[in-house]
């Protein structure tokens, strides 16, 4: 792994034949995360299957190997971790490199914070710019020191606290991430810690915390909830069985409803409730997409996806929305281009702060394609043409995995091929994106997404 990936251009050409075919898409990257995280703090041997094997986790095992943790690969998806316990992990001897991932990096600033020891966190270009001062400010209150570039930005020295203070925190603005590096430093803390956030965020850290056996309980509070978790347990090695990315699957979901009779299932995805505004907001457009084989898979709802062709209006989605979904609005964007009337995204502030400025570049991808949109604060106005979309524009990335993957759907539901200026960070989360789109098209449309 390295973190100067050679620029990939991609260009996807629009379908030829109809999407057709059962897939399966790459596991839940915050799950996995997790289940490596939790696993390096549990007593015992964790066995994860279907671990999501692209660089941002990838970069997560090698961390956890550097505090100490035994991180073994016994097949594709198949992994072991021996931890070390609570309170256990060790100074890394080297600087942690966590490439492009955010997830990871502020996730193990909780951990690193309430452990006494020194470390230093950088990563490559796109996390060198983005701003940690979200979570250095809380987690500076349970004892932990800090020095970093101007604005919080990597690289970021840690010096953790010898005995950490438990955390009574009200988040500023709804982060999962935020909440799960204050909860993690909970954990060495003696006594209760509590987030209060003010929209409900995805829940994989409370769940796998109980997972693992630790005590965490859950109250609502308005729009958002109130999480306390008793600080120093004993979390015990547990089975961690990692579902499909719903944020991995809303691509060739997206891609089906916009080629003309095509027809996909997607099987074993996450159906976490904080993980599905997309579906929800896909439905209200007039969507054909049904669940199947609903169930229940180490404390998380997962299930099928069928998904056919059709038709889509315009949605006007709510802030209150942005946390179940806030991954997905480029290639909801991208749905809405093909949809008759005008969509409003509402509350996309948060958008502003991931891997690259996503409303911004959202929007240029849009215009570099023949499409209106425009930006009302931190709302997004996009014209939906009632079909598809001009294309025939070149998306500048600015390396971010997700702008990639919606500029290329986009040309494959345009009148026009779409260019993106670099496709190699589409393998931190979702390895194989362009096989797999390719095999949905089948023998009919060739290979739609190919070298530029």
């Amino acid at each position: 792994m390295t973190s100067t990936a050679k620029p990939r251009p991609l260009s996807a050409s629009p379908a030829m034949a109809p999407l057709t075919g059962t897939i399966a898409v790459p596991g839940d990257k915050s799950i996995s995360h997790r289940a490596l995280m939790f696993g390096a703090l549990a007593v015992g041997t964790t066995r994860i299957s279907g671990l999501l094997e692209g660089e941002d986790v990838l970069r997560t095992a090698v961390a956890m190997r550097a505090l100490g943790a035994e991180v073994t690969q016994l097949a594709p998806g198949a992994w072991e971790v021996s931890g070390r316990g609570v309170g256990g992990l060790v100074e890394p001897a080297d600087v942690l490199d966590m490439g492009n991932s955010g997830t990871a990096a502020r996730l193990l600033c909780g951990l690193l914070a309430a452990h006494p020891i020194f470390s230093v966190m950088t990563g490559d270009a796109s996390l060198r710019g983005r701003p940690m001062k979200r979570v250095i400010d809380p987690l500076s209150a349970c004892g932990a020191r800090f020095a970093s570039r101007a604005g919080g930005r990597l690289p970021l020295a840690i010096e953790g606290a010898a005995e950490p203070l438990p955390l009574d925190y009200r988040l500023p603005v709804a982060s999962a991430q935020v909440k799960s590096a204050v909860l993690l430093a909970g954990l060495c803390a003696r006594g209760t810690t509590r987030v209060v956030e003010p929209e409900a965020t995805r829940d994989h850290t409370e769940n796998m915390l109980r997972h693992f056996g630790a005590t965490v309980r859950v109250a609502i509070e308005g729009h958002g909830r109130v999480i306390e978790l008793d600080g120093q347990p004993e979390l015990i090695a547990a089975p961690v069985v990692v579902p499909g990315d719903p944020s991995s699957a809303a691509f060739p979901l997206v891609a089906a409803l916009l080629v003309p009779g095509s027809a996909i299932r997607i099987g074993g995805v996450g159906l976490n409730p904080l993980r599905t505004g997309l579906f929800a907001t896909l439905l209200e457009m007039g969507a054909d997409l049904t669940f199947a084989d609903e169930r229940l898979e180490g404390g998380e709802r997962v299930g099928d996806l069928l998904v056919r062709a059709g038709a889509l209006r315009a949605v006007d989605v709510p802030a209150a929305r942005v946390p179940s979904m806030v991954d997905e609005f480029p290639i909801l964007a991208v749905a809405a281009a093909h949809a008759m009337g005008i969509s409003r995204f509402r509350g996309l502030g948060e958008l502003r702060v991931k891997e690259s400025d996503r409303l911004a570049a959202t929007a240029a991808l849009l215009t570099a394609n023949g499409i209106r949109v425009e930006i009302e604060g931190d709302d997004m106005l996009v014209h939906g043409l009632g079909g598809p979309p001009p294309g025939g524009g070149r998306v500048v990335t600015h390396m971010d995995h997700r702008i990639a993957m919606s500029a290329l759907v986009l040309g494959l539901g345009a009148r026009a091929p779409v260019v993106v200026d670099d496709g190699a960070f589409i393998e931190t989360s979702f390895p194989g994106f362009s096989d797999l789109m390719n095999g949905l098209v089948g023998n009919g449309g060739g290979s739609a997404v190919a070298p530029a």
